[in-house]
Order: C-alpha cells, then structure tokens, then sequence
C-alpha cells in the first residue's frame, strides 16, 4: 500500500486539474529507478510546486501547491504500479 493524494489545482491557463498522486519519496526505489534514466539531470522547480507519480495517466507530473482548490485528500493506495510498463511519453512519437 502506497500513501496516495487526490487533489485539484489551476493550471497556468485557468483550468482545473484534479489530480491523485503519490509523492516522490513515497514511491518503491525499484520503481523510482526504473523510470528515472539518470540522476544528473536535476529541475529547479519553484516555490509550491512539486514533481509527484501522477496514477490516472502514469507519468512523472508537477502538483502546483500554490493554486490548490479545496482540500487535499491522503488516502492509501492498493494498485500496483507497473515498473516495466515505459513512460508514456516514451511510446508516442
């Protein structure tokens, strides 16, 4: 089981994205690694904003804390997350 959060937040462009999610360093290491291709490449991020495992679309995504809509919401996760299944973005061209 995986702690998880399910929250909204407002997109750069005005929309609202609902979003669960798991934090980065709740994430199994074998999995993290998996889909991580190397550790060199690091982005600044700014303030509020945090690079979370996006379940509903299985990607890497950013969760801006700074525009959150209504409450968060903790939960435990029972699904499986698939270390051998590539990044979306890996497969479309």
């Amino acid at each position: 089981m995986l702690r998880a959060f399910k929250g909204t937040f407002k997109k750069k462009n005005g929309d609202s994205r609902d979003m669960n999610f798991v934090k980065l360093q709740d994430l199994p290491e074998a999995f993290l690694n998996s889909k991580v291709k190397d550790g060199t490449k690091k982005r600044e991020l700014t303030n509020g904003m945090e690079l979370v495992w996006d379940l509903d679309q299985e990607s890497f995504r950013i969760f801006n804390h700074n525009t959150v809509v209504g409450s968060m919401t903790e939960y435990s996760y029972k699904g499986l997350l698939d270390s051998s299944k590539p990044l979306k973005n890996e497969t479309e061209n």
